[in-house]
């Protein structure tokens, strides 16, 4: 009987956990995408795929989840595929759903924030993978270095901040990374994120 157990690929523990229980046991061993493929429960389906970088099966998870954190989740898989309007749409689903709910303000302005900038600059800050076509470092200028972007003189060190960091491909760490130091940023200035 052990080989025809062997043969069909089920393991003796696999025969007493049910799918939610082998995907968490995936998911504590930071295997996300076996994880998600494991999972029936389509939030913890969502948060894997969300860990493993896969957003928009994380979106298709979450789209399944009507509670106000599914949106909320729905909301952040949008944010990190650079699809802000549909972000914000989905903050505000998870707002109606529970009103005056601070982080899904707060990510709603964050999006909000990425879409003006996005517009502004004409660039796409969600994929990370349009931005500026060379940055170079001119040694010849006599009292240090000056920043050329696309031939022209980069003006401030946000310019520069900027088209470094749409250059630079994001995971799930580095976007809460940013809204922390945002948020710090905003508190320091006296203003409220």
């Amino acid at each position: 009987m052990r080989i025809a157990f062997l043969l069909l690929g089920v393991t003796w523990s696999g025969l007493w956990l049910t799918a939610d229980q082998a995907g968490q046991r995936y998911f504590q061993q930071k295997k996300y995408s076996e994880a998600a493929q494991s999972f029936l429960d389509p939030e913890w389906q969502g948060t894997a795929w969300y860990r493993a970088g896969e957003f928009e099966k994380a979106v298709q998870a979450f789209s399944r989840v009507p509670s106000a954190e599914g949106k909320f989740n729905e909301g952040n898989a949008w944010l990190m595929l650079g699809k802000y309007d549909t972000a914000i749409a989905s903050y505000d689903q998870a707002l109606k759903r529970r009103a005056s709910w601070k982080e899904a303000e707060e990510n709603r302005r964050l999006a909000e924030a990425r879409n003006a900038l996005q517009k502004q600059e004409g660039g796409d800050l969600g994929d990370q993978r349009l931005g500026a076509d060379k940055i170079v470092f001119d040694k010849r200028k006599k009292g240090g270095q000056e920043t050329q972007v696309d031939g022209q003189r980069a003006s401030s060190d946000a310019l520069v901040q900027s088209i470094w960091l749409r250059q630079v491909h994001t995971q799930p760490a580095d976007f809460l990374k940013a809204k922390f130091s945002y948020q710090h940023a905003q508190s320091q200035r006296g203003q409220t994120p």
